[in-house]
């Protein structure tokens, strides 16, 4: 059975990422606030290698970055990533998220966060699970503790000083709501 193209928690609902998101992404890259930690606004450019390379990755391995609305709601507050990602030249997967200020300080990234690890653990199978966080995103940091990662050290990713999260070893997560089983999504489609 394939990843889940979408799923829902008890507020969001989250859609596989496609070329028709192209908007929604630009308009979370363009938002100062939203970009200020995770390196600056992007450009059109910047945004559309973005979402190249993520369809990219839904193709290769079958799971990526999902756009989130509230579960009532038309409009896009977010997003929320599981991806590899090579950290020191080691292929790891990470989890992620971005929201729009107004949905900030509402647990949403905790949600959606446990939502993806649970999926990282239970569908996956993965001995491990990454986050990078700016090492002054202290809220980011809070949400990464709150679902199983511990901080393991500094790195400079993408030129800028980053935290570096893991889950430890007998990681644990809550249960998600959906009903993945997908034994072996790390192996690339060819």
């Amino acid at each position: 059975m394939p990843f889940p193209d979408t799923f829902t928690t008890s507020r969001l609902k989250a859609e596989r990422l496609t070329a028709a998101h192209r908007p929604d992404v630009q308009r979370l890259h363009g938002d100062p606030a939203v970009m200020a930690l995770l390196g600056g606004v992007r450009d059109a450019d910047q945004t559309a290698a973005y979402l190249a390379r993520n369809l990219r990755h839904w193709e290769e391995y079958g799971f990526g970055v999902w756009i989130l609305r509230e579960r009532d709601g038309a409009d896009v507050i977010g997003l929320a990533v599981l991806r590899h990602l090579l950290i020191d030249d080691v292929d790891e997967v990470e989890v992620g998220y971005a929201f729009h200020p107004a949905s900030w300080g509402r647990g949403l990234a905790t949600e959606v966060a446990q939502a993806c690890v649970g999926f990282a653990r239970d569908a996956l199978h993965l001995p491990s699970l990454v986050a990078l966080t700016h090492r002054d995103n202290h809220r980011s940091q809070r949400v990464l503790r709150k679902v199983g990662l511990e901080y393991e050290r500094e790195i400079v990713h993408e030129d800028l000083p980053t935290a570096l999260f893991r889950t430890l070893p007998g990681w644990r997560a809550a249960p998600v709501r959906s009903s993945v089983d997908a034994p072996d999504l790390l192996t690339p489609r060819r």
